[in-house]
């Protein structure tokens, strides 16, 4: 299984570590091309590649790890999203003042299945504190956990096994409006970093 990782920044860093620790081919892309990410690649070895953003694209499983305001730029790329799983890690956040965004009665992840409705995106990895993630998942005799909701259940269900091989631990919340809202930056569950034994 091959996952494409859109964003270099600090969470997709730390996925894409856990990704190839456990074995899936992974290739990581940014907005400045496989040049800039040379350290990146040397750092997590396990055989990352370095590739370009259409390159990503290519993969079945993509994990979008950028700001919320690079999202509609980086999904607008007609024809590329069919059948795609997209993992969305990404909180909207208004910077600088470090506040949830007013997206009136809709999820961010909503917002960006409606971008691209042909892709299954499920919400993930997007509660934990990079620094966390980064860490060992495995904590006190038991697994770090990690939330996810999304509409598509065979998606979810994919999603979950790739949490599971990188040593978290799942726990489905449901569709990305109601566990969506509970994941989502301003909700109860962003931060908590919940030790499943």
């Amino acid at each position: 299984m091959k996952i494409g990782i859109i964003g270099a920044g600090a969470i997709g860093k730390a996925f894409a570590r856990h990704a190839a620790l456990a074995g899936y081919e992974v290739v990581i892309a940014n907005s400045r091309g496989p040049e800039s990410l040379a350290d990146v690649v040397k750092e997590i070895g396990h055989g990352i590649q370095a590739v370009t953003t259409a390159e990503a694209l290519q993969t079945g499983i993509i994990f979008l790890a950028v700001n919320w305001k690079q999202v509609p730029q980086v999904v607008d790329a007609p024809g590329q999203w069919k059948g795609k799983i997209v993992i969305d890690p990404t909180n909207a956040i208004a910077f600088p003042q470090f506040k949830p965004i007013d997206l009136g009665d809709r999820t961010s992840s909503e917002i960006i299945q409606e971008l691209i409705p042909e892709a299954r995106v499920v919400k993930a990895f997007n509660t934990l504190p990079a620094a966390i993630l980064a860490s060992n998942p495995k904590e006190n005799n038991g697994s770090r956990v990690v939330f996810i909701s999304g509409n598509d259940e065979g998606a979810k269900t994919v999603v979950k096994e790739i949490i599971d091989r990188t040593g978290f631990a799942p726990i489905d919340l449901g569709g990305l409006s109601t566990g969506g809202r509970l994941q989502q930056f301003g909700g109860p569950l962003p931060a908590l970093n919940l030790i499943k034994l």
